[in-house]
Formats: structure tokens, C-alpha cells, sequence
């Protein structure tokens, strides 16, 4: 109990004299000790992690060899590997790029803009919401006749693991007018109703464009959208074949919800395009959300709790 522990000895004094009195013993210059002590001697048995005895030598006396640093080259491959890895992992959860191929968006997209994609928020169970800028997979061969691209493999690769614009041309992009249980409604030019609320589309719409096109090919609608699935139109409502005009599909124009890869929240180039996707304020007017079943269904536990609570009252004052 009476040996001091030191941390690491210098090699100068030779080997320690057994029995010595500790008092007599004399720490090392480079010996390690607790903060706070008011001795030299380490008093909790605590050691630095340096056991040599001499300048490059192990325990023992044995001389140690350097380990030398490992080559760049040797390490980039793995550098690469990793970084291949997490832009995968980037593009499969967090967000991925699109590019714009067509002038549907107009004039909030342009064709050759890349876009991107949150793909995070759906995996929370978040839903699309009206105004959002969506990118979903084709429905129901809405883009049939539309020209293919054809990409390289060195292309489709960086497109698969998320470093460039995905390459594939099953993808659509369209703003979101209607979600589950809304009624949307066309009737002449416009404007578009929701809900019996009129939007006013002047911030988004392409100019000279009317909200509501006058044909008989489905330019003039009233739908009622079903949970699950949400209803979509192109900003230039004159150049945009959308939810109007895919009616006769298997869902009636309608985009289930599932094949939603997630919403568009900035332009990433050109650089003189930069700018993020915001939902249009006309989607935020009161009234829009006001639906005589939702509304019945708001009061009904508030109508509950009361009807619990009366005879807790009587209850009490009859105890009094």
C-alpha cells in the first residue's frame, strides 16, 4: 500500500531500489498526476498510457516501429465509397433532384430548372397539402406519347445514387388544387373554386392564361376529391395536361397520395434561378377548410364532454 504509482519513467535513475522509502522516491519529469494534488505522486494509482522506457522503445526495451500513414491513394476508395454511400442514402430519404423537361409550370418552373425534392417529410406520415408543388410517379400513363429521354449509363448512375437530376421520365411535377373530400370546380374561365371558395391564382398561373380552360376534353369540371388522393394542375393551365384532362383513368384523374415522391421546396439551378416554393396565400383564405361535416364533427366532443360533466355536478351537490 505504501508504493506511489508512477507515470512513466524517464530511464535515467536505472532500475527502482527495492525498499526505498517512498518519501525518497523522486516522480519523473513527465509523470502524471491528478489535478489537484498536493503531492508529486499520483495518489489514486492512475498511469498515463505511456509505458516506455526510453524514446521509441515498448515495454520490455523492445524498439517500436512507426506506423507510417496510409497512402491518399490507398485511401480513396474508400473516401469515394463512403461518399457514394451517403448520397444514396441522401437521395433515397432526405431530398433528390428533378429536372423540369416540359413548360407545364410555367412561369413558376422553367423547362431545364432542377428542382429540389423533400423526400423526409412523407416518411413522418406527412400528407400533400393544397398549394404545395408535388413530384409523383405517373399515374396512369399520363405521359403517353411524350418523347424519352435517353441517358448513358455513367448518367443513370449519378442519377441513381442522387447526384444529378433523376433521369426518370415517369415523373410528373404539378401543384396540388385539392386534397381528400374537397369539391373543385371549373365553370367558364374561371376562377377555380375549392370548396365554393374562389382562388386567386394571378401569383402562379402563366400570364395570360385563365384559371379554368373552355373545351369539352375536361377543361370544365366539378369533382369531388377522395381520401387518399389529391387533385392537380399545371401553372400554365393552357399548356398542362394534368388531372383535367386524364379523367378517364383508372383514377379518374385523381393521384393517390402514395405515389407522391414529395414536395418541391426550392429551385437549385441555374443560379439565376434560385429561389424556393412557397404555398400561395390564396390557399391560406379562411373558409376554405370549412366543411359542414368536419364542422359537425369538431362540435360533437365538445357536445360529449358537457353532457359527461352535468351529472358529475349533480353528483357533488348532492353529497353537500
Amino acid at each position: 500500500m505504501g508504493d506511489v504509482a508512477v507515470g512513466a519513467r524517464s530511464g535515467h535513475d536505472g532500475e527502482e531500489h527495492r525498499g526505498r522509502p517512498a518519501e525518497s522516491a523522486v516522480p519523473a519529469a513527465d509523470s502524471a498526476v491528478t489535478p489537484g494534488s498536493d503531492s508529486g505522486a499520483a495518489e489514486d494509482d492512475r498511469v498515463t498510457g505511456d509505458y516506455s522506457t526510453a524514446e521509441g522503445e515498448g515495454p520490455g526495451g523492445t524498439a517500436r516501429t512507426p506506423k507510417k500513414p496510409r497512402s491518399f491513394w490507398k485511401e480513396l476508395p474508400i473516401l469515394i465509397g463512403i461518399a457514394l454511400v451517403l448520397a444514396l442514402l441522401i437521395k433515397t430519404f432526405l431530398v433528390q433532384a428533378f429536372s423540369i423537361p416540359s413548360d407545364s409550370m410555367q412561369n413558376t418552373l422553367q423547362q431545364g430548372d432542377r428542382v429540389l425534392v423533400d423526400k423526409l417529410t412523407p416518411w413522418f406520415g406527412s400528407e400533400p397539402e393544397r398549394g404545395e408543388v408535388v413530384v409523383f410517379h405517373d399515374p396512369d400513363n399520363w405521359l403517353a406519347g411524350e418523347p424519352v429521354a435517353d441517358p448513358n449509363a455513367f448518367q443513370t448512375f449519378l442519377s441513381w445514387i442522387g447526384l444529378m437530376p433523376s433521369a426518370e421520365e415517369k415523373d410528373l411535377i404539378k401543384r396540388v388544387v385539392g386534397v381528400g373530400g374537397d369539391t373543385v370546380e371549373c365553370k367558364g374561365t374561371g376562377p377555380l373554386t375549392v370548396n365554393g371558395k374562389a382562388l386567386d391564382e394571378r401569383s402562379y398561373v402563366y400570364a395570360g392564361n385563365t384559371p379554368c380552360s373552355v373545351d369539352d376534353q375536361g377543361g370544365q369540371f366539378k369533382v369531388k376529391v377522395p381520401e387518399g388522393s389529391i387533385w392537380v394542375m399545371g401553372d400554365h393551365r393552357q399548356n398542362s395536361r394534368d388531372s383535367r384532362y386524364n379523367q378517364s383513368d383508372k383514377h379518374n384523374g385523381m393521384v393517390p397520395v402514395k405515389d407522391v415522391v414529395g414536395r418541391a421546396i426550392v429551385i437549385a439551378w441555374p443560379v439565376n434561378r434560385w429561389d424556393n416554393l412557397p404555398v400561395p396565400d390564396t390557399f391560406d383564405q379562411a373558409g376554405l377548410d370549412a366543411q359542414p361535416a368536419a364542422a359537425g364533427l369538431t362540435a360533437a366532443p365538445q357536445g360529449l364532454a358537457l353532457l359527461g360533466v352535468v351529472p358529475v355536478v349533480l353528483w357533488r351537490r348532492r353529497k353537500q
